[in-house]
């Protein structure tokens, strides 16, 4: 299974245990990868680490196969007026609306999410190298309105994949975390991705991204690589 749309199903299991809760908004969410995802039935446990009225620590754990496949750990902090200070963040993307539907996902990675994505790539793409805006029609839990927060890390994790620096059947690059600071709420369908992706010489990678929605810049994310041949 592609981790992307169990990290959004995490954030959903956060933002549904704090549902009753002072109202606080996701500012990180990290994620450990701690095996192989099995396609098959899976239990989230929530619980909070830090309470408080501010500021809010949770985490839950994806149990697949009777084993904790992945874990997750939410900070959410409380909204302040910050307007007059506003600035810093990187420029906007073109929409997608002005670009045409890519396949280059599809022609290098297997797997029914992956079909299930349009993808519209900003410019020429290049090893270690994409700006692209992603969506998918699917719903994340069928049936279950999600926040805005976990249907966008839902897509989040697919920047690993994006911005290939080597042929994946040659080299073999999986992510073993992903972090994403948000500076502020991501809104609507498309999720845009601009992408590094960094080798080093004894086996470690990191992909480095800037998160933009419609409306600019929200955040960045950051996957942690292990870089080996195939």
């Amino acid at each position: 299974m592609h981790f992307g749309p169990l990290a959004g199903l995490l954030v959903h299991e956060l933002d549904r245990h704090r549902a009753d809760a002072p109202a606080l908004t996701l500012s990180r969410v990290s994620f450990d990868i701690l095996g192989f995802l099995g396609i098959g039935e899976c239990e989230v446990r929530v619980r909070t680490v830090r309470p408080g009225r501010t500021i809010e620590l949770l985490e839950a754990e994806a149990h697949i196969d009777g084993r904790v496949a992945a874990r997750a750990r939410g900070w959410y902090l409380a909204d302040f007026d910050t307007a007059a200070a506003e600035g810093g963040e990187a420029e906007p993307l073109p929409s997608p609306d002005s670009l045409e539907r890519d396949t280059m996902m599809i022609e290098r990675w297997t797997g029914g999410f992956v079909n299930s994505l349009d993808v519209r790539v900003v410019g020429a793409a290049r090893p270690g190298r994409t700006t692209a805006w992603l969506s998918s029609d699917h719903d994340l839990v069928e049936g279950d309105p999600i926040g805005a927060h976990a249907a966008f890390v839902a897509l989040v994790d697919t920047a690993n994949g994006i911005a290939v620096r080597e042929d994946p059947r040659h080299w073999v690059f999986p992510n073993v975390d992903l972090t994403v600071h948000f500076h502020r709420r991501p809104a609507g369908h498309w999720v845009g991705l601009d992408t590094t992706v960094t080798f080093g010489a004894t086996g470690q990678g990191v992909t480095a991204t800037v998160l933009h929605d419609e409306q600019g810049a929200v955040g960045s994310a950051h996957q942690a690589l292990t870089v080996r041949p195939a």
